[in-house]
């Protein structure tokens, strides 16, 4: 596939069988979260919804650098120009 031009001339083949798993178990959370919660109207809103389970995951474990876990105004601001909205 790499002499056709089909794949990536630099692509790796990984002998890693469960390599998914590490993207999986960080998912979880947000699977638990968005489960009990109303069904969404269209796809806009589950995409804003779900982001913003993303992003305060990602601050809490400690992702972004410009949002320190225990500075809720910068958080507030993060996640405001996240969305573009007025906080």
């Amino acid at each position: 596939m790499k002499r056709d031009g089909g794949l990536w001339r630099f692509a790796k083949l990984r002998q890693v069988k469960f390599l998914n798993n590490i993207v999986e178990q960080d998912h979880r959370r947000i699977k638990r979260l968005v489960r009990p919660g109303p069904g969404f109207k269209s796809l806009t809103t589950a995409s804003w919804t779900i982001s913003g389970y993303e992003g305060m995951a990602m601050i809490r474990k400690g992702q972004v650098v410009r949002a320190p876990a225990n500075d809720m105004g910068t958080q507030r601001d993060f996640i405001a120009t996240l969305f573009g909205t007025a906080a």
